[in-house]
């Protein structure tokens, strides 16, 4: 039941690709985070796909610091 965390799947089925576009870009984590205003801890969590929601606003200064399309950072899983 509720006890087993076997049975709770935690996956959104949304991927966030934050790594490769940073790495396409030769940008570090620390960099994106001054220029689009955005902690370390919050990219962190979004670049490991543990986030559970993000503020639009989030996704739009990374999406401008990073010159892409929300569809290019975000993907849903197969």
């Amino acid at each position: 039941m509720a006890g087993n965390n076997e049975d709770i799947d935690l996956s959104s089925g949304v991927h966030c690709r934050l790594d490769a576009l940073l790495h396409e870009r030769s940008m570090t984590l620390t960099r994106l985070g001054e220029l689009a205003g955005v902690s370390i801890v919050n990219l962190s969590v979004l670049k490991n796909d543990r986030a559970k929601a993000i503020r639009f606003s989030t996704l739009v200064s990374i999406c401008r610091v990073l010159e892409c399309e929300i569809g290019e950072l975000l993907v849903l899983e197969k």
